[in-house]
Parts: structure tokens; sequence; C-alpha cells
């Protein structure tokens, strides 16, 4: 009989897991027939049937049930050993990394050459989307590590919560308004994009203190929503530490309607199983990165 190897193992865990062999392909970034071929070796070698494979899909065979407690410990003695004893500047694989709009605009740079620091051999691929977004790619197992608007409530995830943003409103710094600050919500009002957060309390809140009349224009992109209250075509309310250079530059000022937005809460979020080292390491650096971040910009 030959031997069953980790990567059978952990291919076996990630269809249970997600139910297919097309999507645990995916996660495991490998193609369908190269997952399908690790299960058969794993079953050749047992001498047995691991899933009962139906048009409703691939269920445990009562052998299989019995082999997934077994590949769990593994799994587990695995990630002991990663984590107590290899070097981790020897740590190799990909990290595919989510982030939001805001950390993007942030502190990214220096939380991605911290990790390039800390695992140089390790391959990383990110992407920038809302939070929305993010957390189904989280949840789907698309996504690694997600830096969102957080904590995700959800008893598969585990969350590292980050110092939050302080929100501010902006206008351009030659604005002219012949009332006071209140008369800024007059004109247009520049916020992150529709299906998040921010959006919806914003909303809210306008309605609330100004009326129905107030108009929104929602975008996923801080730097543009900056450069067009530059430019005089609205007002904004956006996070604290990124409106300073402007304030600084001159083109911006801040003004004070006599309320704000509560702050901006994100969390770096990832799957508690399968338990990674690498994973766990990447969440806990984006809380140091992003704590000298914030410790540097707020006075």
């Amino acid at each position: 009989m030959s031997r069953i190897n980790l990567e059978q193992l952990k291919t076996f865990l990630t269809v249970v897991r997600l139910g297919g062999v097309g999507k645990a392909a995916h996660a495991l970034n490998l193609t369908q027939p190269a997952a399908t071929a690790r299960i058969k070796n794993l079953e050749a070698t047992l001498g047995c049937d691991l899933f009962d494979r139906t048009s409703g899909g691939m269920k445990l065979t009562k052998r299989g049930e019995l082999l997934l407690t077994h590949a769990e410990r593994f799994e587990h003695l695995s990630e002991l050993v990663e984590k107590d004893i290899v070097d981790p500047a020897g740590i190799e694989g990909h990290l595919r990394l989510g982030v939001s709009e805001t950390i993007a605009q942030c502190w990214l740079p220096e939380f991605l050459a911290r990790l390039r620091t800390l695992f140089p051999k390790l391959e990383i691929g990110f992407n920038v989307d809302i939070s929305l977004n993010l957390r189904a790619g989280l949840l789907n197992r698309e996504v690694d590590l997600a830096i969102l608007l957080g904590p995700i409530s959800d008893y598969t995830i585990e969350n590292i919560e980050l110092p939050v943003f302080e929100l501010a409103w902006y206008a351009a710094a030659d604005a002219a308004v012949d009332t006071s600050d209140q008369g800024y919500l007059t004109r247009p009002v520049l916020t992150y994009a529709r299906n998040t957060r921010p959006y919806r309390e914003l909303k809210d809140m306008l309605f609330e203190r100004v009326g129905p009349g107030v108009s929104l224009f929602p975008s996923s992109s801080l730097s543009t929503c900056f450069r067009l209250v530059e430019a005089d075509l609205g007002v904004a309310v956006l996070p604290r530490s990124l409106g300073r250079e402007y304030v600084a530059k001159g083109t911006i000022r801040e003004f004070d309607p006599g309320w704000v937005p509560s702050p901006l809460r994100f969390s770096a979020s990832y799957l508690g199983e399968p338990k990674s080292h690498l994973v766990e390491t990447a969440a806990k650096t984006a809380r140091e990165v992003a704590e000298a971040y914030l410790g540097h910009k707020n006075p």
C-alpha cells in the first residue's frame, strides 16, 4: 500500500468542508482534475470509497467519516509543527488577501511590506472591494484573510478587531456659504459605496437631521471623493486620518454641522478552520501595523 500524504488529506478535508471537488480545487488553487486525482489516489491507497457520489452531491461514507476525524488530527499536528518549529523565513505558499478601500488608502503598503519581511517566500495576492463582497469571499473560502468593516458575526470566523477610523466633514477650502456649517449639507454629499454600512448610516442620519432632500453621491473610491471635494463639487464625511493630508495642503477644510457618523470599525477576519498559523500571524500583524499607523497619524 502506498503512503498517504498530507496534500491528499488536505484536499479531502477541503472537499468535505466545501461540499464538492470543484469548490475545493478553487480554494486550493488546483485544477479540478488534479483535485479529483488526489481524492481517487487516497481512496485507492485506503482501498475504500470515502464518498457516495450522487446527483445531489458528495456525501461521506462511514469510512469517510472515520477518516475525517483522523485527518483533522493530522491537520492540527501539521499546524503545530509549522507554528513551533518551521522558520517563518522558509514558509512558502499563497495568501489571498481582501481589503476594503479605506485600508488600501491607508496602511496596506506598510502591511504588505511587513508580511514580506516575515515571510519572504510567501506569494501574496490581494483585491480591494467593499466589505459585503469581502465577507462573501471569506465565507466561500475564496479569501484567506479579509480586512473589512467588521467584525463578522459567524461561528466559523475568527475576528481580530482593529483601531477605529474617526470621521470628519470636509468642504473645499474656498467653498462659500452664507449660513452656519449646517448649510453645507444642502449641497451634494459624497460618501461610501451604496452597499456599505457607512452609506446606510449616513443616509439615515441625513434624513433624520436634514430631511429627505439631501443628494447623496456614493463612490467606491475615497481618493475620488476627496478630489471632488477639492473641486467644490460637494461635501463629504470621510476618515480624518486621510483628510489631514488635504487639509495640510490647504485644498479642503473641516466643518462641523454638530454631528458626525460613528467611527468606522474594522477587523482582520479569517476562517477558524482549518487553523493556519500563517493567516493568524498575518491578522495579528495587520493589527500591529494599524495601531502604528493610526498612532502616528493621531495627535
